[in-house]
């Protein structure tokens, strides 16, 4: 059985930055998508909020890997932090 005394901060905040980038991304589409099938059905025509919609297939990455690279920092600084005072987290690896 192996510990997990440390993690390495940016390596932790890139991950979770590039993993929240790409749910962000299925998010906007999801998102720009459904307001422009809803503004078909109810209005018979695209608006410019419509529009405006398909800027979540950039806003919504880019917001969500920013608050992944930052929640990243802060679990891993705290994890390192926890794990000195308790021990880590024992880990099962095979060769």
């Amino acid at each position: 059985m192996a510990r997990l005394k440390k993690i390495r901060v940016l390596s932790l905040a890139k991950l979770q930055g590039i993993l929240l980038a790409y749910v962000g991304l299925l998010c906007g589409i999801l998102y720009s998508f459904g307001g422009f099938i809803y503004d078909l059905v109810t209005t018979g025509s695209l608006n410019l909020g419509t529009a405006l919609a398909f800027f979540a297939l950039v806003g919504m990455p880019l917001s969500f890997a920013s608050f992944g690279f930052v929640a990243g920092l802060i679990l891993a600084v705290l994890y390192n932090l926890f794990s000195k005072l308790f021990g880590g987290v024992d880990i099962d690896l095979s060769h």
